[in-house]
């Protein structure tokens, strides 16, 4: 991607959300929110990338798809006032769409407009399915990296916010609850990526969130959990229990051994 395509994308970028800034402030507190979402998480991307030592072309390549991943979501909350696509629709088609309508990838080569759409496409979905294509695989796993860095920072600034304060678009519609389900906690024994089906309440939507750490693809990302006290703080944001302790446990022992290998 050259420099004058990504000043093009940039552009259509801010003139698109500049669209909804009217609105009551419900609407305007959950699209300030994408934004500055979306903008930390080009910078978590682009620190992941330097890491990894990619190539400049392939660093404007990374802005373009962080900054264009969420385009769907400032037309699903307007039109729908939630971020739950289960009570919606999925907002990484919804934003696929809208890049077609708006045509902002027609100057793209086939290359970057095909690596831009599938690693979009992948980046909501439980796990990344079958994969041949490296550079694809790659974009897609430095996305999602760098998203969870930064949902998991507002869901921990979700936790410490005062009951009257909190911003409930962030839990999409859960409600609390005592306990996490039994089948959340079954998927984190088995280090494996908790099912949203099994999620009844918020707390078992953290611990969701707590697993996520088994899909992070790069240490850097690792490092940066570790760095921030990460789990720690998604922990007391927990009620303490036999089942959250567990949990926390099988998390931190994981990102231990992956930092120790370092795979």
């Amino acid at each position: 991607m050259t420099e004058q395509q990504i000043k093009r994308i940039r552009k259509w970028w801010h003139a698109y959300v500049r669209r909804f800034d009217a609105g009551d402030a419900d609407l305007r507190r959950n699209m300030r929110l994408k934004e500055a979402h979306t903008l930390r998480v080009c910078k978590e991307a682009a620190s992941i990338a330097r890491a990894l030592a990619i190539s400049p072309e392939d660093l404007r390549l990374t802005e373009a798809l962080v900054l264009l991943h969420d385009v769907g979501r400032f037309v699903q909350y307007a039109r729908y006032r939630t971020f739950a696509d289960r009570l919606s629709e999925n907002h990484a088609l919804l934003g696929l769409k809208i890049l077609k309508q708006e045509k902002v990838l027609c100057r793209l080569s086939a290359r970057s407009h095909q690596i831009l759409r599938r690693a979009i496409r992948y980046h909501n979905q439980a796990e990344i399915p079958p994969v041949r294509d490296r550079r694809v695989l790659f974009f897609a796993r430095l996305l999602r990296d760098a998203d969870k860095l930064d949902i998991w920072r507002l869901m921990i600034d979700y936790s410490n916010s005062p009951p009257g304060r909190k911003n409930h678009a962030i839990a999409i519609g859960l409600l609390e609850g005592k306990g996490v389900a039994p089948e959340v906690m079954e998927d984190l024994r088995a280090q494996r990526i908790v099912a949203r089906r099994n999620v009844k309440n918020i707390n078992d939507f953290k611990l969701l969130q707590l697993a996520w750490v088994f899909d992070v693809n790069y240490l850097p990302t690792l490092r940066a959990v570790q760095r921030r006290g990460y789990l720690e703080k998604l922990r007391d944001g927990l009620p303490v229990d036999a089942d959250t302790r567990e949990a926390y446990e099988i998390v931190r022992g994981y990102v231990a051994r992956r930092r120790e290998s370092g795979e």
